[in-house]
C-alpha cells in the first residue's frame, strides 16, 4: 500500500443529505443505494456530519427513535476527514484505531469530494498480487 493515496481508491461522487433531511429518508437512500453512511452537507457541500449504519443500530437499541426526527438529530459531528493525497496507510491506520468504516475526503475548502471506506481499502488489498519469486 505504498505509494497509494486515497484519492486513486475514493468513491465520487458521494451520497449527501442536508441535517433537515428527515431520517427515514437518510435510511432509505443507503438501502437503495446499498451503502453504510451518508454524508453530512450543508448547501456549498461543506461537511456537517455523517450518519452511518452503525447509528441507526445504536438508535433501534437505544430506542430512541422519533418518527419525524432529521439527520440532525442522529449524526456524527465529530467527523474525522482525510484528503484525497494522504498516503492509504496512514488512513487506513487512522481507520482502525478509532473503529471507522467510513471517512469524507475534502478539499482545502472543506468541501466534500468522496469518501474511503474499509470496503474500499478491502477491495484494493484483494487486487494487489505479491511478485512470485522467480
Amino acid at each position: 500500500m505504498e505509494d497509494i493515496f486515497v484519492g486513486r481508491l475514493m468513491s465520487s461522487p458521494v451520497e449527501t443529505v442536508s441535517p433537515e433531511t428527515p431520517a427515514h429518508v437518510a435510511a432509505e437512500t443507503m438501502l437503495d443505494e446499498g451503502i453504510g453512511s451518508v454524508v453530512v452537507t450543508d448547501e456549498e457541500g461543506r461537511l456537517e456530519g455523517i450518519l452511518t449504519a452503525t447509528d441507526f443500530v445504536h438508535v433501534a437499541a437505544e430506542q430512541r427513535w422519533a418518527a419525524d426526527a432529521t439527520v440532525e438529530t442522529y449524526m456524527t459531528t465529530d467527523v474525522e476527514t482525510t484528503t484525497a493525497n494522504e498516503d492509504l496507510r496512514d488512513v487506513s491506520d487512522t481507520m482502525i484505531e478509532r473503529g471507522f468504516h467510513h471517512m469524507p475526503v475534502v478539499d482545502d475548502d472543506g468541501t466534500v469530494i468522496g469518501i474511503i471506506t474499509t470496503t474500499d481499502i478491502t477491495a484494493y488489498v484483494s487486487t494487489v498480487q505479491t511478485p512470485s519469486p522467480a
